[in-house]
């Protein structure tokens, strides 16, 4: 029921939490962060998070970290997101979603070592970890080493896909119009109704 008022903004969901709800749980943060993230309040959301972390950051969700990280990441809080980091470190071997968006954060903030270095020492690297690098790759004007990635995922999916194509674009050589028409070529046909339409 919430989720209608919120998509049709009948109410400002804001006041609306901040009114009818007090941060109890972990599940009220992680809501109430990720209503301020979806509304480009990053600060607020990372005030928010400040307030609650100090003696609970052990107990706090993957989501929870992943919106500090997220709203880091926009306005590129680059001190603020290697503390978060620090203080979760134990954790992230074990959490392809915050390790993806500790990746994201360093690459947003041109970053670039540190995020390579995160994504070398994993041992299971998921899409959403080589979508962040490629991403980041290309932000950083660095599209050659964003092909060279693509070359190692046995199957790409279509965010992969288009990330591909973004480098080459950002290329702009007759290799990389080559590479974007073998790819093409070789990608399923339900790719190319999703990508193309």
């Amino acid at each position: 029921m919430l989720n209608t008022f919120f998509k049709h903004r009948s109410i400002n969901p804001i006041i609306f939490t901040q009114r009818y709800l007090t941060v109890k749980s972990d599940v009220d943060l992680n809501v109430q962060m990720k209503l301020l993230n979806d509304r480009k309040q990053f600060r607020k959301s990372l005030d928010l998070f400040d307030k609650y972390k100090e003696n609970n950051i052990n107990k706090l969700s993957s989501s929870t970290i992943t919106q500090a990280l997220k709203a880091c990441a926009q306005i590129c809080d680059l001190e603020r997101g290697s503390t978060i980091h620090r203080l979760i470190s134990s954790r992230i071997n074990n959490d392809f979603y915050i390790l993806a968006s500790l990746i994201h954060l360093y690459m947003q903030c041109s970053d670039v070592s540190r995020a390579e270095s995160l994504f070398d020492r994993s041992n299971k690297k998921t899409k959403a970890m080589y979508g962040a690098m490629m991403k980041g790759y290309i932000k950083n004007n660095m599209s050659e080493k964003a092909i060279e990635l693509f070359n190692k995922i046995q199957t790409p999916d279509e965010v992969i896909v288009t990330l591909l194509f973004n480098a080459c674009a950002q290329l702009e050589t007759t290799e990389a119009l080559n590479l974007v028409k073998k790819i093409s070529k070789e990608i399923p046909k339900s790719f190319q109704s999703d990508l193309f339409f």
